[in-house]
């Protein structure tokens, strides 16, 4: 799983309705407002690299109202609930 994090620059009186424009894009887990210098916040979890690379100027920065992006490539996955996730497989209770 390649997971990459989107910084979004979007026009500000449209901001709910381009997150939820983005939030709808196959590979966009999850899509946040946020303070800073920023607007928004995408989640990108795909299983190639190349599919970022489709997703990020093919789709988001098409959407309407999309200003700027910057992307950052996470190299690995530290937090609690993906470590959790990756721990519980195969280890379900059995008939």
């Amino acid at each position: 799983m390649v997971t990459a994090i989107v910084h979004i620059n979007a026009e500000v009186d449209r901001i709910p309705e381009i997150a939820q424009t983005i939030a709808e894009i196959d590979g966009v887990s999850e899509v946040y407002s946020i303070t800073g210098e920023y607007d928004l916040m995408a989640m990108i979890r795909v299983s190639a690299y190349e599919e970022i690379a489709e997703l990020v100027p093919g789709r988001i920065n098409k959407v309407a109202g999309v200003l700027h992006t910057e992307t950052h490539i996470a190299f690995r996955a530290y937090s609690r609930h993906d470590l959790d996730a990756a721990f519980s497989i195969g280890l379900g209770e059995s008939d």
